[in-house]
């Protein structure tokens, strides 16, 4: 029997020992071991290809502060910020490969990123891979900083360009809806509550009110990344800045707000900013309330589409796949459905993030990664779920306006219209005899003679039924 080729190793050391990694890779003993010891999700965190920016990005900043602060050897600090800058751009993503959910408050994703950008940086020199006697993680990758003003900075700058992008489809999702607001302002429909005929409205009314209730949202949004923006970054292991050099906080914040473009501050009081995750609460919280707002839009749809017999059928979407293995000609709602869905996600991860804020203690939350992972999964898919939404059917809904005028004329609810003219108690007996036999009231109005016709028509009116003071009946 052949014996199997064995894999060439490189040999390093950590507090624990020796540990051989495959020499072609670029993290490290560290990493080797959180391997070991998180295989939770199946999800590697090269999978949060922001986060990866994210901590590339505080590494640069960390080296250039350093740098400028006499804490680093400028050879060795131009490498780390060239091997940052790689990683920025898309490089040696795949290398990031410890589980996004794991013990140690994001320990092994800091060590991860540390092993990672100094090996590329020994290369960059000329050097082996492992040569850490020349460029070290955590001597000068790692210089100055900590696990606990590392990650947390890290997360809220993901989180930050994650939330921007959510806001920026909400907004387009609001736009759609503008547009369809105009399209459909003249025509006239039966609103509902609880389900039940109520007065009329315009469809463009019904699509106006989406539109403004999606850029309350955004703005929200926008607020609560204020605080997000708020970094503990040189606070190192528990806000005291130990280890690292008095100007440092204030110059490495000004660092990565230059890279990331954020309006990143350093937070008041460090100690207190390493313990407390009360943006990410927020920030949740806000996401939240936009999954359950936009659920309950796509529930809307789906409503006003149902049929085409035997529902609503005001509006048809746009069909935009087969909706049936069995029933021929079937088309189902799918895109309201897959928003529905990522709400119900978002909602649960809420709570997740709600929990782990809670089970902080003294001057660390260790569950940060939890927090990491239910954030920026709400975030992400919510931005997609909402694109998808706006650009695969909000844009091409269309009306039936015949079949929402009928049911406007043929409702009972219209006598709300009559009431000031004929009082609450007739109006009611209309309503009576129109459900008992099945007639207009329009038409039971004009057979009694209880009003002219032409007071009748006017009131009647579309311009009068559904403008936004309600209709003047003695105009």
């Amino acid at each position: 029997m052949t014996a199997e080729p064995q894999c060439a190793v490189r040999t390093e050391h950590d507090l624990l020992g020796d540990r051989d990694v495959p020499a072609d890779v670029y993290y490290g003993v560290h990493t080797a071991r959180a391997l070991e010891n998180f295989p939770i999700s199946g999800v590697p965190i090269s999978r949060r290809s922001d986060l990866v920016v994210a901590l590339a990005s505080v590494k640069q900043a960390a080296a250039e502060a350093n740098q400028q602060l006499g804490q680093l050897d400028t050879a060795i600090a131009e490498a780390i910020v060239a091997a940052c800058i790689e990683v920025r751009g898309g490089a040696l993503h795949d290398q990031f490969v410890v589980d996004e959910i794991q013990g140690g408050a994001g320990t092994s994703t800091n060590m991860n990123a540390n092993e990672v950008i100094a090996n590329r940086a020994l290369e960059i020199l000329g050097h082996q891979r492992g040569d850490y006697h020349v460029i070290h993680p955590l001597e000068h990758v790692n210089c100055g900083q900590s696990t606990n003003d590392v990650y947390p900075t890290a997360v809220k700058v993901a989180v930050g360009i994650a939330a921007g992008s959510l806001e920026q489809a909400l907004r387009g999702l609001a736009e759609h809806c503008r547009t369809k607001s105009g399209e459909f302002a003249d025509l006239m429909k039966l609103g509902r509550t609880q389900l039940q005929d109520a007065v009329p409205m315009t469809l463009g009314q019904e699509f106006g009110a989406f539109a403004i209730t999606i850029g309350e949202d955004a703005d929200r949004l926008n607020e609560a990344m204020i605080l997000v923006a708020e970094i503990n970054l040189g606070g190192t292991a528990i806000g005291t800045g130990l280890n690292a050099h008095p100007a440092y906080a204030a110059l490495v914040c000004d660092r990565l707000r230059h890279i990331t473009g954020l309006p990143l501050t350093t937070a008041g009081d460090l100690v207190e900013a390493t313990s407390d995750v009360g943006a990410f609460v927020q920030l949740s919280g806000v996401t939240k309330r936009t999954a359950v707002k936009l659920s309950k839009i796509c529930n809307d749809l789906r409503l006003l589409s149902s049929g085409p017999r035997a529902g609503f059928n005001e509006i048809n979407l746009p069909p935009v796949q087969a909706g049936s293995s069995i029933m021929p000609g079937k088309v189902n709602p799918v895109i309201p459905e897959v928003v529905n869905q990522v709400a119900f996600e978002v909602i649960g991860n809420d709570l997740t993030i709600t929990m782990a804020a809670e089970a902080g203690q003294l001057q660390l939350n260790a569950f940060e990664p939890i927090i990491a992972r239910a954030l920026l999964s709400s975030l992400n898919h919510l931005t997609a779920a909402v694109t998808v939404l706006g650009e695969r059917c909000m844009r091409g809904i269309t009306a039936n306006a015949e079949r929402m005028h009928n049911a406007v004329l043929e409702s009972a609810s219209i006598a709300t219209v009559l009431s000031p003219l004929l009082g609450y108690e007739a109006a009611t007996a209309l309503v009576t005899e129109a459900i008992a036999t099945g007639t207009s009231i329009p038409d039971l109005v004009r057979k009694t003679g209880l009003i002219d016709d032409a007071v009748l028509t006017r009131i009647l009116s579309p311009e009068n039924l559904c403008r936004p003071n309600g209709p003047k009946v003695n105009d």
